[in-house]
């Protein structure tokens, strides 16, 4: 049985737990995991551990280290997301963390992430890291300091996204498809007509908010699609 094993790693002074799942067999590449605006939550730790058994590296990152303990998390990252330089420079520790693995150094990385870890993964395309793939679940598409034409994207990029998010209306998505078109980004962007917010975890149904819910059928396609996409570009 693979299980997550804490990792601790940091951002300048700041202290931050990550948490890293490793295969039993080669690894075909490593992946950086962006967790919801929770952090670590059950459901994260679950895909991290397939991504494992599918052969991959996984590594969860920390956005807030020990002030999360207790702590109002929509503050906490607000704070954190306030300055595009201040929130990419802890997004890009944790890849640095991942990167300085043993088992890591010598293979392609991808960046994948759920709710705000969905911005986050985006956040790295645009921030010119050298990745294969990002891939954003439910992620929110906008950004304070956006791609713009010249820039470079290295990663092939995935959306997948529910139709009926309310944080993320169409107009965010008219406007991200924009944006990765100036900066000639490869991209791919997968829309279930039915889902909401935070469709990739079960734990939704019980939560008392309007903007989320557990989609099945959303969850199963848009996991199959990064498979697919890993599975062509780490073949």
């Amino acid at each position: 049985m693979i299980e997550l094993k804490p990792h601790p790693y940091g951002d300048g002074e700041t202290p931050l737990s990550g948490w890293l799942a490793m295969p039993e067999a080669s690894p075909r590449a490593s992946v950086l995991v962006f967790p919801t605006i929770a952090n670590l939550t059950p459901r994260v730790a679950e895909k991290a551990a397939l991504l494992a058994r599918m052969g991959y590296i996984a590594f969860v990152a920390d956005y807030y280290g020990d002030a999360v303990s207790g702590g109002d998390v929509q503050g906490l990252a607000a704070s954190l997301r306030k300055d595009s330089a201040v929130y990419r420079r802890r997004l890009g520790a944790a890849l640095d963390a991942l990167a300085a693995l043993p088992q890591s150094r010598q293979l392609p990385r991808a960046a994948i992430g759920f709710c705000m870890g969905g911005q986050a993964a985006l956040e790295m395309a645009r921030a010119g890291h050298d990745l294969a793939a990002v891939v954003s679940f439910h992620g929110l598409l906008e950004t304070s300091a956006p791609a713009r034409p010249g820039d470079r994207i290295i990663p092939r990029i995935l959306v997948c996204h529910g139709d009926k998010d309310p944080l993320v209306p169409r107009s965010h998505v008219r406007a991200f498809m924009q944006e990765m078109d100036d900066a000639d980004a490869r991209w791919h962007l997968h829309v279930y007509s039915t889902a909401l917010h935070g469709f990739t975890d079960p734990a939704n149904d019980g939560r008392p908010l309007d903007a989320v819910a557990y989609d099945a059928s959303a969850d199963r396609q848009s996991w199959a699609a990064m498979t697919s996409l890993f599975d062509e570009i780490f073949n």
